[in-house]
């Protein structure tokens, strides 16, 4: 009961996001945007944790590995992200960010030894045919539109630093470190890198009063990063982070039904055949298909 809950509270929370993100594009900059929401949120992470005499004790390879963690999870990942989302919709980089999956069995077996299944790869390659369907439209209007191809790279690489913080998170948890805490110095790291990237940018760190702006820092920060990012970890944890990724692969039902209403997000017959690629692929690599009858499958 409680591997669905947090299922459908990650589910939710994380398809929404995407919206909320889009918001934060403007007179702020992405850098500073970023910081915001993660010092906020490791603010109350940290809070709670001490209140509740819950903050764990990390020796000094922990933190060491929490930094990594902090890169990864709380900060390039979302520098990517929010950035992709000023040349793809929303909804859009969300069907990117379900690739998860694959990048999670990609990096279970460099991090762990894992070896990936055949159906797996065939999920890979669906999913990848699907994307590339979804976006065709959009890569081929008016010759060669580079701003989408740089939409996708950047939604790609932060689906990639996301998984790599996933790993690190498994690490965690097998000794025994339990996501808030873990989490919370993640958080403080990320914070800290991305500062400097900053400052080293010359980034001017500016504040909006704009209601869009701060209701959207207030979700992205509580729910969508102290709530949602445990909730998560905790999966995977629990369940593993191959299957603890499969959420992902309902994010972009959410988030793109959100993108509809509020960014115009038009559906056609090609978008329609490549989400349910994506869908259908994500599908393959969970589910229990005998080697034998895959095998002869590609041989014919």
């Amino acid at each position: 009961m409680l591997n669905i809950s947090l299922y459908l509270s990650t589910v939710l929370i994380w398809g929404t996001t995407w919206i909320a993100i889009k918001l934060q594009l403007g007179e702020v900059a992405v850098q500073a945007s970023i910081i915001y929401r993660f010092s906020l949120a490791g603010v109350v992470l940290f809070a709670l944790l001490l209140l509740s005499r819950r903050l764990q004790p990390l020796n000094r390879n922990d933190h060491l590995f929490c930094v990594v963690q902090g890169c990864c999870l709380f900060c390039f990942n979302f520098y990517c992200f929010y950035t992709a989302t000023g040349y793809i919709s929303s909804g859009l980089a969300s069907v990117i960010f379900s690739m998860a999956t694959v990048m999670n069995v990609i990096n279970n077996r460099i991090w762990f030894g894992k070896t990936p299944t055949l159906s797996t790869v065939l999920g890979a390659l669906v999913g990848l045919m699907g994307i590339s369907l979804l976006f065709w439209p959009e890569i081929n209007s008016d010759g060669f539109n580079i701003e989408v191809l740089m939409g996708i790279g950047l939604a790609l690489l932060g689906t990639w630093f996301f998984s790599s913080g996933n790993m690190v998170s498994v690490r965690h948890q097998q000794k025994g470190l339990r996501p808030p805490s873990t989490n919370a110095w993640s958080m403080l790291y990320g914070v800290l890198v991305m500062s400097i990237v900053a400052s080293v940018q010359g980034v001017e760190f500016k504040f909006s009063s704009n209601p869009d702006y701060l209701y959207s820092l207030l979700y992205l920060a509580i729910p969508g990063t102290v709530i949602a990012f445990t909730g998560y970890l905790m999966l995977v944890g629990r369940i593993g982070a191959d299957k603890a990724a499969y959420s992902t692969v309902m994010f972009p039902a959410v988030a793109l039904t959100v993108s509809t209403f509020y960014e115009g997000y038009q559906w056609t017959t090609l978008s329609v055949v490549g989400f349910s690629l994506v869908i259908l692929g994500n599908l393959l690599i969970f589910a229990k298909i005998p080697q034998r009858f895959l095998a002869k499958t590609v041989s014919t």
